[in-house]
């Protein structure tokens, strides 16, 4: 083998490797770009909805429609996070204690909502799609109301958790209960159901 066929076999070598090194980076760029336009296209949708949107998997959309379970967590967009407890049956066994956990993991501080805390937690017998009262066949009475009044009115800053206490006492077994939260947000906030059953 004379030197030009050396040379020749040499640099074919090289223009193998330079290829796959050429393929290779490509690949990786084709990769980060889908990944970008993913995220890109993620908080395009999050600015057209508002940050106040339930950013829900579809098996629990949180809907009055498809509640969520006892013990499920309504998550929004702006990192609000908000966990129903399943109901505790006190000794009497007409009583139970429901706990509605707030985690504020947006950036700013959640401001008590200005049309009271009724509007922040309601808590209602019945099912969430049902038109009125009348349709739960039974009734409940809030009790302790005035400590969830009271932790509901303060702000929750950011990073900051905050756990209400939800007492009821149930005209019978195994009725079911609505909770609906909305926490406070700047402009709208999407509310989010769950659907119990005491006892």
């Amino acid at each position: 083998m004379n030197a030009n066929e050396a040379h020749s076999g040499t640099g074919g070598a090289g223009s193998t490797r330079r290829w796959h090194v050429g393929c290779s980076v490509a690949l990786v760029a084709a990769f980060v770009l889908v990944i970008l336009g993913a995220w890109s296209l993620r908080e395009f949708e999050k600015g057209l909805d508002g940050d106040g949107q339930l950013d829900m998997p579809r098996a629990y959309a949180g809907s009055a429609v498809e509640p969520l379970p006892a013990g499920a967590t309504a998550r929004y967009e702006d990192g609000v996070r908000v966990t129903v407890g399943p109901p505790r049956p006190e000794d009497d066994g007409r009583t139970y204690r429901i706990t509605v956990t707030f985690e504020n993991g947006s950036d700013e501080t959640l401001e008590p909502d200005t049309g009271g805390h009724d509007d922040t937690l309601d808590v209602r017998p019945g099912r969430p799609a049902d038109s009125s009262w009348a349709a739960a066949d039974g009734t409940i009475d809030r009790l302790d109301f005035r400590e969830a009044e009271q932790l509901l009115d303060r702000p929750l800053a950011e990073d900051e958790k905050r756990t209400v206490p939800v007492r009821v006492t149930a005209s019978r077994k195994g009725l079911p209960l609505t909770v609906e939260v909305r926490p406070p947000h700047r402009s709208h906030r999407a509310a989010a159901y769950w659907q119990l059953s005491l006892g």
